[in-house]
């Protein structure tokens, strides 16, 4: 693992999204956010880190183009054609009166995609994230676990070049946060997508990413920046690794001090 910072950063030749000194500021004179300056290369997993309320959601939200930036520049390169982001939010916000089938081909709906060919596209991403023979059920048949995958589902059967991940799995039991956590990686390494994920678990991030950004108290600024050099792919082994708990104990350090810092100004 390396510490790394964004001068560095800045030389990647392929970028999925490149932010530059990004403020986010409400209309009660709060700022959230920034300034940042943030590369993410095409194909990468970064997550952002941080305390509640730190601006993570918000950079979220400002590079999905859902809120806007109050100052600054933010460019996204992604597909020449059709959906270019795909958006899995913390909670799975299903159609209580539509199928699985049903929730996942909404994006699809919306876009006037012909039926036959919304209902394959569904199949397939539910198949994605092994749900396919769950495709007649309700949301209120399905564990938490599952109703999240639906929603992953959702975010991919555009087939987006970016995945955005608002904390998806900070709700369900460590067990099954494990599972999707493996699922996620497997389907990352599948697919090839970038992926830009929320969380503010020092485990998850680590053990997730192949860079942790760690994000102070509000308004949320980049305090360092992380590489996590492993092998991979990453298991079980790795979970229960020393290297694993020594790269969590120095993120951890990066994040406590950042906060520490954001106090004594």
């Amino acid at each position: 693992m390396s510490d790394t910072s964004a001068p560095a950063l800045s030389r990647l030749l392929l970028y999925a999204v490149r932010l530059r000194g990004v403020t986010r500021t409400y209309t009660n004179d709060i700022t959230a956010l920034g300034p940042i300056d943030l590369d993410v290369a095409e194909g990468e997993f970064v997550s952002l880190l941080g305390p509640s309320g730190c601006g993570k959601s918000t950079a979220l939200r400002i590079i999905a183009g859902l809120t806007p930036a109050s100052s600054g520049t933010v460019d996204v390169h992604a597909g020449e054609q059709g959906h270019k982001i795909g958006f899995v939010f913390q909670e799975p916000t299903l159609m209580p009166w539509a199928n699985v089938r049903g929730n996942v081909e909404l994006p699809l709906t919306l876009s006037h995609t012909p039926r036959q060919d919304a209902a394959a596209r569904a199949d397939a991403a539910l198949a994605e994230v092994g749900l396919r023979e769950f495709a007649g059920a309700f949301p209120r048949e399905l564990s938490g676990g599952m109703k999240m995958r639906v929603s992953l589902a959702r975010a991919l059967v555009t087939d987006p070049d970016i995945l955005l991940m608002d904390e998806p799995f900070a709700a369900l039991d460590e067990i099954t946060r494990f599972r999707l956590n493996n699922d996620l990686l497997t389907l990352w390494r599948t697919l090839k997508k970038t992926v830009i994920f929320v969380t503010h678990s020092v485990f998850e991030s680590v053990y997730l990413s192949q860079r942790v950004v760690v994000m102070t108290h509000r308004p949320g600024r980049i305090a360092s920046q992380f590489r996590i050099e492993t092998p991979e792919p990453r298991d079980e082994n790795f979970r229960t690794s020393g290297e694993y708990a020594a790269i969590c104990r120095e993120v951890s350090a990066a994040l406590a001090r950042a906060s520490d810092d954001e106090v004594r100004r």
